[in-house]
């Protein structure tokens, strides 16, 4: 598969480390991109649930891609979530052509975006932290549960089903929080006279205008590569939303001096001690 060149691209909500994270499927889109710049816009790795007992090799190859960007000179912008927050403690660190923030400003053909996670606007996150942990891993067992469902219809030739899309679109409160949290997020970029809202956290992909006092702003959300398996792309002046498509990555591609999704990395990686270095780092 050839490589499309992208301006920017935007991911977030990816969830590294839970049984819900399709790291398999975006490391084949990674793999299909050349960007100029790349975005994880929070909750990329989910330290909430960190547990060296589930760490798939195919997670620890999404931070090698990554990795691997950087050194290829791409300016990767790490901007924290509220699942990956202990890292805030280390904002504003530059590495190379990594950066690790809590915010981006960015100015795209003399518009200004701004990129941020979107947590802030959470009133569970700010007052009951422990309910939302709580709730993620409910959201990471019904997740579990979805993934085993999908498989037994698949298996008999029927429509796979979201419940988490299903619980949501039964509940009122939930499309109205939706609705707030899009909207308080416009209110605030027409107020600080920015053009593009960048955000994540919601799972909820999205590119619209928004009016706020008699002006608009464009809203847009990343999804994330849990359920939905989007990405924000930037090219040509104009914003983009990606939908990762099976029948479009077929064979698995290898790049230079990388193994197959396939093959096994247990001779090349000691996951186990990487892991508590990192815990040892963060905690």
């Amino acid at each position: 598969m050839e490589k499309r060149d992208v301006e920017i691209v935007v991911i977030s909500d990816v969830h590294l480390g839970t049984y819900g994270c399709h790291a398999k499927e975006l490391l084949k889109y990674l793999k299909s991109i050349r960007p100029k710049t790349l975005i994880l816009n929070g909750d990329i790795i989910d330290i909430w649930q960190f547990s060296k007992r589930y760490w798939p090799e195919t997670h620890m190859k999404i931070l090698r891609k990554l990795m691997k960007f950087v050194v290829e000179g791409v300016e990767v912008y790490y901007l924290t979530g509220n699942h990956d927050e202990l890292l805030r403690k280390f904002a504003d660190m530059q590495l190379g052509t990594f950066h690790l923030q809590n915010k981006l400003i960015l100015e795209l053909d003399g518009k200004k975006a701004w990129f941020f996670h979107g947590d802030i606007f959470d009133v569970t996150m700010q007052h009951s932290k422990w309910l939302a942990k709580l709730g993620a891993i409910g959201y990471d067992g019904l997740i579990l549960l979805n993934s085993l469902v999908n498989w037994v219809l698949n298996a008999i030739g029927r429509e796979k089903m979201s419940f988490s899309k299903k619980i949501k679109a039964k509940f009122k409160d939930a499309v109205k929080f939706i609705n707030s949290f899009e909207q308080t997020a416009a209110d605030l970029a027409v107020e600080n006279g920015y053009h593009y809202v960048v955000c994540g956290h919601i799972h909820q992909p999205e590119k619209r205008m928004i009016g706020a006092d008699h002006e608009q702003v464009m809203y847009l959300n990343s999804g994330d590569w849990v359920e939905n398996l989007t990405a924000l792309e930037y090219a040509n002046r104009e914003w983009n939303i990606f939908r990762y498509d099976a029948q479009h990555f077929v064979k698995d591609e290898v790049e230079p001096g990388e193994l197959s999704d396939g093959e096994d990395l247990h001779n090349k990686l000691d996951i186990g001690t990487l892991l508590q270095k990192i815990k040892l780092e963060i905690a």
